[in-house]
């Protein structure tokens, strides 16, 4: 299955997609911040980032779903910055630390080589743009780029589902794979622990358009992901996540057939110590009770991450090369 980008290019709409997008930068309306800066000229709104986009890592990851990492990995490009602000972010060396990630400001055209370093160097099987909601202008104007350069393989839009409809529409046919979060079923937490007051709104729409675009998982022969959406759910202490609530919507909405990666890997990061609701990991009966409505409500396509030691999923941004793999030292 060929990606979907490449008919887009030939025909030239891929081009003029870019341009659109890179218009509205002007007055910036990408993400559901809206903003209305003029990133075109460096301002910075909410996501502190300007006209280029800000890479923090850019790996062959393996720790993804097993559609995605597949046997050579998924090719992972961690974009800096952040559309929202929450307090346990795993990742909050690169997302809520804009001083530190202002020198990792890359060209559209260094970005398209990442893409081409992915596929061609490390022969992953798609390209994971990891936080793009507020990248999306450069994401495209970097494919456009990329293309001529042989670039081939699926997109996966991996994202907190915090993402403009207008901004994902304009996304139809070009990404192949969305991988987003579905992180609240209710605002108050959402509001609480990640600045955003509108969050179940906007996710469950963006999620309902997503899935209009690309519809229910598809796998090549081997078991790699081509196509489809996966929306991930992670389990949060003290049922502050809704998981029951925001899988019940799933089944009903979408489809029980929807693929889902429910994740145990919870941990107290970044400033969630201060929180006490938050300042635990998972118990196993909060873990246990997702199993038991999965099969109640039939939902048997995606993954269940097992209650194995958090700890073993915490990146660390610091790092020489990948934030997942420390580095091997070479024999003297």
């Amino acid at each position: 299955m060929a990606a979907g980008y490449l008919a887009l290019f030939k025909s030239g709409e891929l081009e003029r997609r870019a341009e659109r997008l890179y218009a509205r930068l002007a007055l910036c309306d990408i993400c559901p911040r809206y903003c209305r800066v003029n990133r075109r000229e460096g301002e910075v709104g909410y996501c502190r980032t300007g006209y280029l986009p800000i890479v923090s890592s850019v790996c062959a990851h393996r720790g993804e779903e097993p559609a995605l990492s597949g046997s050579r990995g998924s090719g992972t490009i961690f974009f800096g910055n952040c559309t929202m602000r929450c307090v346990y972010c795993q990742n909050y060396q690169i997302s809520q630390n804009p001083v530190l990630q202002q020198s990792k400001a890359v060209s559209i055209s260094a970005l398209a080589e990442h893409m081409l370093y992915l596929q061609n160097e490390l022969g992953c099987h798609n390209i994971n743009l990891v936080t793009p909601s507020h990248v999306v202008p450069q994401i495209v104007a970097a494919v456009c780029a990329a293309v001529p350069g042989g670039l081939r393989i699926p997109l996966v839009y991996n994202t907190s589902g915090y993402d403009s409809v207008d901004t994902l529409r304009e996304l139809d046919g070009i990404v192949d794979i969305y991988l987003p979060d579905l992180r609240y079923a209710s605002n108050e937490p959402a509001k609480q622990f990640s600045g955003a007051s509108d969050y179940v709104e906007r996710a469950r729409a963006a999620i309902k358009e997503m899935y209009r675009q690309v519809g229910g998982l598809v796998l090549d022969e081997n078991g790699v992901a081509q196509r489809g959406l996966i929306v991930r759910l992670l389990i949060l202490p003290h049922r502050l996540a809704g998981v029951k609530e925001s899988l019940t919507w799933l089944a009903e909405e979408l489809s029980p057939t929807v693929a889902v990666s429910i994740m145990a890997q919870y941990y107290p990061a970044h400033r969630a110590p201060q929180f006490h609701q938050l300042s635990r990991k998972i118990t196993r009966e909060e873990y246990e009770e997702i199993l038991a409505l999965l099969a109640e409500l039939g939902i048997e396509n995606g993954w269940v991450q097992e209650m194995e030691s958090p700890e073993s999923y915490l990146p660390d941004f610091s790092r020489e090369g990948h934030p997942f793999e420390p580095a091997v030292k070479k024999p003297e």
